[in-house]
């Protein structure tokens, strides 16, 4: 069957049409538009990754993208001993997070900071260095010359750490450490027998992806994971910042109501 449009039905429809033009217009103008990507990771002459700066940029930092636990760690997942449940419970009802009162952080609670850390890749010396001015203002170093970690270790904040690489991926492996510190700001527990191992990914010029594996069998039936997303600062860099000398957040250093329990003059040192 043909169907034949009278000359009136055809001005309807054209009239129609011409209507219509002007809304989708307007509409793909109002359509958001796609993100350009960013850059690519630099990279040297055989193709390495830079995890750092590369020669001749500014040192920059590598920020949080949510300095607080938030994403992190799924707490309903880890699996605490009985014990290591009651303090992590009971450390949630305080402020006497080791970080605030100018004691060094290893592993994932060096990240956790709103002030960024610089990483110094040196490969002439075949280590790495990860520079945290909040809180200690101290840095942790990495090893990547192929060495294994030293039998008679003395436990430490940032404990013994080799790394290597795996494609694009950091890898640092670190034991030896000392429990004057948290992992993280809700003060998950651990013993000196901790093991640590942390991937850093960096996707392109802009970010860089970063996974934490804690094992400690005295205190977790299964291993601690944890991930978090880092936003490269190109523009930013370290300031002067001694916490013991002024400490820029002394109503953190214990509970809010008791600030005056403990003198600004106590002696706090590393």
């Amino acid at each position: 069957m043909q169907l034949r449009l009278t000359a009136g039905i055809r001005r309807v429809l054209t009239v129609a049409v011409l209507t219509a033009m002007p809304v989708v217009a307007a509409v793909a103008a109002d359509a958001p538009k796609a993100a350009t990507p960013a850059p690519p990771a630099p990279r040297d002459g055989n193709g390495k990754l830079y995890i750092s700066a590369a020669p001749g940029q500014k040192p920059g930092l590598w920020i949080a993208a949510a300095t607080a636990n938030i994403g992190a760690f799924d707490e309903k997942s880890i699996a605490f001993k009985p014990w290591a449940k009651g303090l992590y419970e009971a450390r949630k009802n305080q402020n006497l997070e080791p970080h605030t009162r100018c004691k060094p952080s290893g592993g994932f609670r060096q990240f956790l900071t709103p002030y960024g850390v610089e990483i110094l890749d040196m490969p002439e010396l075949k280590q790495m260095f990860i520079f945290d001015v909040g809180g200690p203002h101290t840095w942790r170093t990495i090893y990547l010359d192929g060495r294994a970690h030293p039998t008679d270790l003395e436990p430490t904040y940032y404990g013994h750490s080799i790394g290597h690489w795996e494609g694009d991926t950091l890898v640092i492996d670190t034991v030896g450490y000392n429990t004057g510190f948290w992992f993280d700001r809700t003060g998950l527990p651990y013993t000196e027998t901790v093991h640590t191992t942390e991937y850093l990914t960096r996707r392109d010029l802009n970010s860089m992806d970063y996974r934490f594996v804690l094992t400690d069998p005295q205190t977790y039936d299964a291993p601690v994971e944890g991930h978090m997303s880092l936003r490269w600062g190109a523009d930013e860099e370290l300031f002067e910042y001694v916490c013991q000398q002024s400490n820029l957040a002394p109503e953190l250093m214990v509970d809010k109501k008791n600030l005056n329990s403990v003198g600004k003059s106590s002696r706090i040192t590393p």
